[in-house]
């Protein structure tokens, strides 16, 4: 009785290991579909929350090399109303704040929305006052028009951070 006891324990703990491997594998299979998943590029005056997925899926696109599987993700919304302009404005002092702070190596922050010049200015801005090398080993995705892609690059020079484009499309 109590060999078949044994048993039967030790046949229901190795039935949990292979049951919870398995659920395990599905879950790390799960991140490797959303990388593929493939976003057009919404409409100029979208809904904010498909702009955010947008985004999402071209820094899931974007992460080779990136060591971190958390970016810091900023969507910098588009438009000239009073609502807009306090929004980017204070997207630009958390932006300012994080910049100061420093981001660890292995990094990435990545910065889109719907206007590519609102954007792009919102980057260089945040990075006006960075010390020299201070975002080495950072990457910094910029997702926008090629007609800004220059500017901003020259902008994260100084800090030293690997500056990668992505054309919104």
């Amino acid at each position: 009785m109590f060999k078949k006891t044994v048993s039967l324990v030790l046949a229901a703990c190795a039935m949990t290991l292979v049951l919870s491997a398995c659920s395990k594998s599905e879950e790390e299979a799960a991140p490797a579909e959303q990388a593929a998943e493939v976003v057009s590029r919404p409409a100029a005056g979208a809904d904010p929350a498909a702009w955010k997925k947008y985004l999402g899926a071209v820094v899931m696109q974007n992460m080779d090399g990136v060591k971190s599987n958390r970016p810091y993700m900023y969507f910098v919304p588009g438009g000239d109303d009073g609502k807009s302009e306090v929004d980017r404005s204070n997207q630009l002092d958390n932006v300012k704040i994080t910049v100061a702070r420093g981001v660890l190596p292995g990094n990435m922050l990545a910065f889109g929305g719907p206007n590519s010049k609102q954007t792009a200015d919102l980057i260089i801005d945040s990075f006006a006052d960075a010390s020299a090398g201070t975002f080495k080993d950072v990457t910094v995705l910029f997702v926008g028009d090629q007609a800004d892609s220059d500017r901003v690059k020259e902008a994260l020079t100084v800090a030293g951070a690997t500056y990668r484009f992505a054309e919104a499309k």
